[in-house]
């Protein structure tokens, strides 16, 4: 977040906006001017509000908040870009959760591969009130294909799958190169 900056000027002294009779008071410009420096981040940030909330443009420390708003989580191990792109398809990773096409979105976005999912699918339903479940148990298999399979956190990319698909479906995630 937006913190005092050492030496940051204010773009509107609040000392020089005074009444005349304040203007020579030094006790008074010296305490208006502690007040411009706490503030002068603030009034600096209003300024620049659009380029704070363009993710081109947004420094690394907000583009983290920026990603709190839409609801994703970034890591900040991870490159800018990556988070940038994270949370430009915020709403995508949203609303295709839980399904084939979700996961290969974050797949795609976290490595730059490409994902194929298969699952045991499939919906059954009963006219009587208590009717044996399926025969067959649900699961999911994720091939990850990607340019250099050492350079992938296996173990994270697994948690991030098993976030991604329903939480009762057991999954197996296999990382490969392409």
């Amino acid at each position: 977040m937006r913190t005092a900056v050492p030496g940051l000027p204010t773009p509107h002294p609040i000392g020089l906006s005074l009444p005349a009779l304040y203007l020579d008071d030094d006790f008074t410009q010296r305490l208006t001017a502690g007040l411009d420096e706490v503030l002068a981040p603030v009034l600096l940030t209003l300024d620049c509000l659009d380029a704070y909330l363009d993710l081109e443009l947004a420094p690394a420390d907000f583009l983290d908040w920026l990603a709190g708003w839409v609801a994703v989580e970034v890591d900040e191990s991870w490159p800018v870009a990556l988070r940038r792109e994270v949370v430009r398809h915020a709403v995508q990773l949203h609303r295709w959760r839980g399904t084939a096409r979700g996961v290969e979105l974050a797949v795609r976005l976290l490595t730059g591969g490409t994902a194929e999912v298969t699952d045991t699918g499939g919906v059954s339903c009963s006219a009587e009130p208590g009717a044996a479940p399926p025969a067959q148990s649900p699961r999911a298999h994720v091939l990850i294909r990607v340019a250099d399979p050492t350079a992938v956190d296996t173990e994270r990319l697994r948690q991030l799958v098993s976030g991604m698909v329903p939480a009762h479906v057991p999954t197996v995630v296999e990382v490969t190169g392409q």
